[in-house]
């Protein structure tokens, strides 16, 4: 008896790439679905189905050879997931499908209306930063004349700070997501983070936290579309900021390393503005080897060499 589990997009493909594995044909295995496939939401959040075929076990003077055809495996197949599949279906509950529909409904029309508002956040959130360039540059020249200062206080806002936290929970219950958001602000730069705690919170994070960041962005826009003083918010899940952090400085002593050994650059993948930012501050102190970046948006990247 064997036991493969495969993914797809639907719960049919999984299936015939499950069978591929095997070389079995549809009634030699039994079809479990583990998970169902999930659409996503704005483009993020969503999730391959997932199944688990076993083979069952035939007495071997009594199993026939396999004179099926791709084809006709490929139908049985089909056959077994739609099975499988209703078998799925039929165990989940009245109050399930009623909350998938309307999370449907409601994702469609948030979707919709997102739209329409996303570009004028968008252009109120650039003259926001605009005009805090304009703020800062002036108090750098002020500072110059007058010498050191205080670091200021700064006062959040906290319609700004409720509107983040409204959109977040919204996106949430579109999700069904049990989110416990824990809210903390710092007074020196402004800033709003929000720690977000829960079962599955992974969907949140993406592959290295692209999912994290995009929702951190659009939250920001939401944020900011009707305040006067910039609110800068961050979203972090269960420390993974934290964790990144410590990666991508491993990460980069060891590279570091391995430039010293060899002598040869290392060019690292593309990664966002901050994250390059932790490369280059855990190498800054390096006296063998610097770091630079190259390439545009989005296959910006961080490079390492030897000091010339």
């Amino acid at each position: 008896m064997a036991v493969v589990e495969k993914t797809g997009k639907s719960v049919e493909e999984a299936v015939a790439e499950a069978l591929k594995a095997l070389n079995v044909t549809a009634d030699q295995v039994t079809v479990e679905v583990v998970k169902e496939a999930k659409k996503g939401i704005f483009g993020f959040f969503g999730s391959d189905a997932v199944v688990r075929v076993t083979t069952k076990e035939v007495e071997a003077e009594t199993a026939a050879p396999v004179e099926k055809t791709f084809k006709e495996a490929a139908g049985e197949a089909v056959k077994a997931a739609k099975e499988a599949a209703d078998i799925a279906v039929a165990n989940v509950s009245k109050k399930a499908e009623a909350v998938k529909a309307d999370v449907a409904e409601k994702t469609a029309e948030r979707v919709d209306e997102f739209n329409k508002k996303a570009e004028a956040a968008k252009n109120d959130a650039i003259d926001s930063a605009i005009s805090t360039l304009e703020s800062w540059k002036g108090e750098k020249t002020e500072r110059g004349e007058r010498g050191p200062r205080e670091p200021r206080k700064y006062a959040v806002n906290d319609e700004a700070v409720n509107a983040a936290k409204e959109f977040l929970q919204k996106i949430f219950n579109a999700m069904k997501l049990d989110v416990v958001m824990e809210k903390f602000i710092n007074k020196n730069d402004g800033s709003v983070t929000f720690k977000l705690h829960g079962d599955g919170m992974g969907i949140l994070i993406g592959k290295h936290g692209q999912t994290l960041d995009s929702l951190q962005y659009l939250t920001n826009l939401v944020a900011n579309k009707n305040s006067n003083e910039r609110v800068r918010v961050i979203i972090d899940v269960e420390d993974y900021r934290d964790r990144r952090i410590e990666t991508l400085t491993r990460l980069a002593t060891r590279l570091a390393d391995k430039v010293k050994r060899t002598g040869e650059r290392v060019a690292l993948e593309p990664m966002n503005p901050h994250e390059r930012k932790i490369i280059h501050m855990a190498l800054q102190g390096d006296r063998r080897v610097t770091t630079l970046s190259e390439g545009d948006d989005p296959y910006r990247h961080v490079v390492i060499e030897l000091k010339k």
